[in-house]
């Protein structure tokens, strides 16, 4: 696999190894020592699927104080995803990432506890598949607005299909209960 290293040191792009020929193709979409190698060393503990039409967006989210860690990958059609550092203290708050994720490039993004994370359809439709190292927890369910200034996300489109949630979630600078950098 190749992993590449992004402006955020712990979010990291992966490519794993495709193995093609007539019939078809076969890759390893996760193996515990190999990712462990790059700091992805949590055991998963629930997967997720979505699957959304063009122009949905969906995010920003992340859990605290019960956070989690994903790995996430466009299984069907093309997304650009985002991860969003928001863990107070760190040298990178408020910072982001963007990285199209697609069923021709098979990349994945790791994207680490503490970090806010949401994507947008740029496809027909996507199936969004997340490898999660803890459990989903409403009650510690926390939102980012998803066209916050201060975080400055080009997502491509000017007006996205968001959930209520979504479309009513607070700045940055407005979200309480934050993960601290250092603490997760």
């Amino acid at each position: 696999m190749n992993v590449i290293e992004t402006e955020l040191p712990e979010v990291i792009i992966i490519e794993p190894r495709l193995f093609g020929d007539q019939r078809g193709f076969f890759l390893e979409t996760y193996q515990f020592h190999r990712y462990a190698e790059y700091g992805v060393s949590r055991p998963f503990i629930q997967d997720n699927l979505s699957r959304s039409a063009r122009g949905v967006l969906r995010g920003l989210h992340l859990q605290n104080p019960l956070t989690q860690g994903k790995l996430v990958t466009a299984l069907r059609g093309k997304v650009l995803d985002v991860a969003v550092d928001v863990r107070v203290g760190s040298p990178n708050f408020g910072r982001h990432v963007a990285v199209e994720l697609s069923e021709e490039n098979r990349r994945q993004l790791w994207v680490p506890r503490g970090f806010a994370h949401g994507f947008v359809v740029l496809s027909e439709t996507a199936d969004f598949f997340y490898k999660c190292d803890d459990l989903y927890s409403p009650k510690d369910e926390l939102s980012i607005r998803w066209d916050d200034p201060a975080i400055g996300i080009d997502w491509g489109l000017e007006t996205p299909f968001l959930s209520a949630k979504d479309a009513g979630a607070p700045l940055l600078a407005d979200v309480k209960n934050l993960p601290v950098y250092g603490q997760i």
